[in-house]
């Protein structure tokens, strides 16, 4: 049957819930690094012990922390267990090595780098982190401002791809409301070499080299908020999914519109149907029906709360337009809280599990594929992101 195994990120610390194929009874622990921002924790596919956390200071910076015993004990790579804080970007741990090659002759600050054109880049936080699908020692960064590191020593070093924000796109980017973020990364599991990523407000970009040249994939996206509404870059994609069988079919909540690709991005069309509301962040596959997604309709851009107070999740089984509402055991009024973009996931039991946490701070499963929810934690600090690990 197995057992699940619950990555949660809060703004004031990480909890680690368990519980076996059933999924109705559930240990909590933590919190781990308690009174610190941990924007996304998540564990490695090729080794369920692996697991990397985003730990976040406005007073001390960016620490990336690591564990390799499930959770129990953590350390930041190259110093050995503890909390000292990172220096960025020339500290002795968690090394972040910019891409200079086109250094203005202006010194390197702290938290600044600079492009090309002289446009000021500072590091604020890592957004993302996406472990290898195949080596546990390898893992990539979303960072804001945005761009992407990669690490191949469990996260003592990290690397840019620049290639990224050295695209000719980049001093157009803009920063939606919550910061210049790469918050989605996705990598092909039938071609190393590609990897999707996703940036608010700039779009989504996909890579078929390992990140040496990107390319803008937002044909189709329509935001008519900026001033050319289908323009290349400047959209303001929220989450991107897609199921490991079917990578070159892609699933996009965007700040307005659900979206979907069925050719690596290239171009994209809608599919919000019937949905109440086609804002939110969130958006999910189902673990073995790779038609089957999810979302969680928020009021609007400038009202981050279920429509009518009443906490929704919506089913399609037909990849999208034909929506249905999946509510029982979730709050039905007087519920103004939001799920953020990273704070969706789903396991792989026989019996699809999907998960998601709010920043009022409950996190809920749903064990029959979204027929019905129960909560598996509440009263935590509000929810960042949550990830699962099923385990054997």
């Amino acid at each position: 049957m197995g057992s699940v195994r619950v990555l949660i990120g809060t703004r004031k610390g990480a909890f680690v819930a368990t519980a076996d194929g059933k999924r109705q009874k559930w240990n909590l622990a933590g919190p781990f690094f308690g009174g610190w921002e941990i924007y996304h924790v998540k564990g490695s596919p090729a080794d369920p012990n692996r697991l990397y956390a985003s730990q976040t200071s406005g007073w001390f910076g960016q620490v990336i922390q690591r564990s390799s015993d499930g959770g129990k004990t953590w350390e930041i790579p190259g110093t050995g267990a503890g909390l000292a804080p990172m220096q960025m970007p020339s500290g002795s741990s968690n090394k972040f090595t910019y891409d200079t090659s086109e250094q203005t002759g202006k010194p390197l600050t702290t938290h600044q780098w600079y492009d090309g054109t002289q446009h000021p880049w500072e590091f604020k936080r890592v957004w993302h982190l996406e472990p290898s699908l195949t080596d546990p020692e390898t893992v990539y960064a979303g960072v804001e401002d945005a761009a992407l590191f990669r690490s191949s020593d469990g996260g003592q070093s990290w690397h840019e791809l620049p290639g990224l924000r050295g695209h000719s796109s980049g001093p157009m980017w803009q920063p939606g409301a919550g910061g210049m973020g790469l918050h989605t990364i996705i990598l092909d599991p039938r071609n190393p070499r590609r990897i999707y990523i996703a940036i608010s407000a700039a779009g989504a970009f996909r890579t078929d080299d390992g990140g040496a040249t990107w390319k803008p994939i937002n044909k189709g996206l329509y935001s008519r908020y900026i001033p050319n509404p289908t323009a290349e870059v400047g959209h303001c994609v929220h989450h991107i999914a897609a199921h490991p069988s079917r990578p070159d079919v892609l699933f996009m909540q965007k700040h307005w519109d659900v979206m979907r690709s069925d050719d690596a991005g290239d171009n994209w069309h809608e599919v919000s149907g019937n949905l109440p509301t086609d804002f939110g962040f969130v958006i999910d596959v189902h673990a073995h029906e790779p038609e089957t997604i999810y979302v969680v309709p928020i009021k609007s851009d400038g009202e981050h709360y279920p429509p009518d107070g009443k906490l929704r999740v919506f089913r399609s089984r037909s990849g999208g337009n034909e929506w249905e509402e999946l509510s029982k055991g979730l709050p039905e009024n007087n519920c103004f809280v939001d799920v953020l973009r990273d704070a969706m996931a789903v396991d792989r039991l026989d019996d699809c599990g999907i998960y998601f946490g709010t920043t009022g701070g409950a996190v809920y499963c749903s064990a029959n594929s979204g027929d019905s929810w129960a909560p598996i934690a509440e009263h935590l600090p509000a929810v960042l992101s949550v990830e699962v690990q099923t385990l054997s």
